[in-house]
């Protein structure tokens, strides 16, 4: 199937075409962030959450605070808007990474294969017997003294516990590749391994991977509001969506009369990973009718 066969495929597909509007209405709310929610004049960073205050009581939706306020009197509505950047920034850039590691670690360990492809394969053996939550976290509190209280950390820890699996992958499907005629003829021909593996075999084993690579990007963008929530994310006061659910721990006890600092970035989190779970789906049927019939 060609790459233009599948975009009219995904744009035609009813599940897609929900999950492509959500993402759309996101990039739309990310663009224009400092129009639906400007900074304050004196704001040295977009990111930061304008406070009305600092009493410790949240306030209810108003005029005013269309979401209402956090503990700490930081606005939710313009957290929950500018946290749209945040969310797209950890997913594609996490997402991105690990992809890109996980495909070199998984294609030389495939296409070389030996000793090299038992090393490598040991090493991801090693990296997945953490667990990946668990394992970020601690990566993510170790590195905050070097990194600072930011993005770079949690993101940092979710890529180096996070491109395991698009190793593995990728290897699997390129060993299904790697004996097939056309890839035995360039050989005969004397094509270098980089234009067998980059004109042959990564074309055509590399969809599994971008089928899971685009789930993914909703899982990383939730593994980094855990992170955020638990304290080992983004500093508070930090547009994203994590970190504001974070200020209703305090307030379990009498949660409802203070929903709206969950409901909110709780919406936008549950949509934005519905979103890209709906399209990595469709995509998967797409590249595998068979799938179809099978849920």
């Amino acid at each position: 199937m060609t790459t233009r066969m599948l975009i009219k495929q995904l744009f035609t597909t009813p599940i897609s075409l929900i999950g492509i509007v959500l993402i759309s209405i996101f990039i739309l709310v990310a663009i224009f962030a400092p129009l639906i929610a400007p900074s304050p004049p004196r704001s040295r960073d977009p990111y930061e959450m304008p406070r009305d205050g600092y009493s410790s009581d949240p306030q209810p939706p108003s005029s005013e605070h269309l979401f209402g306020t956090t503990e700490g009197q930081y606005d939710i509505f313009y957290g929950v808007v500018w946290g749209t950047r945040t969310a797209f920034k950890a997913g594609l850039i996490v997402t991105s990474a690990t992809v890109a590691i996980g495909l070199l670690i998984g294609t030389i360990a495939a296409y070389y294969g030996g000793k090299l492809d038992e090393v490598l394969m040991r090493i991801v053996e090693i990296f997945m017997a953490f667990p990946f939550l668990l394992a970020a976290i601690t990566m993510a509190a170790v590195l905050q003294p070097k990194l600072g209280r930011g993005i770079w950390a949690p993101m940092v820890a979710l890529i180096v516990f996070g491109w395991t699996s698009y190793a593995r992958l990728i290897r699997g499907d390129i060993l299904s590749i790697k004996e097939r005629e056309y890839v035995q003829a360039a050989r005969i021909i004397g094509a270098s391994d980089t234009r067998i593996v980059l004109k042959h075999i990564l074309p055509n084993a590399i969809f599994p991977t971008m089928v899971v690579a685009s789930m993914d990007i909703g899982t990383y963008v939730l593994s980094f509001a855990a992170l955020s929530f638990l304290g080992v994310g983004v500093q508070v006061g930090y547009s994203d969506w994590g970190q504001i659910i974070s200020f209703a721990r305090n307030w379990i006890p009498v949660l409802s009369k203070y929903w709206f600092i969950i409901v909110y970035p709780g919406i936008a989190i549950t949509l934005f990973v519905l979103a890209w779970n709906l399209v990595g789906d469709a995509f998967r049927d797409i590249l595998d009718p068979r799938m179809r019939g099978a849920r």
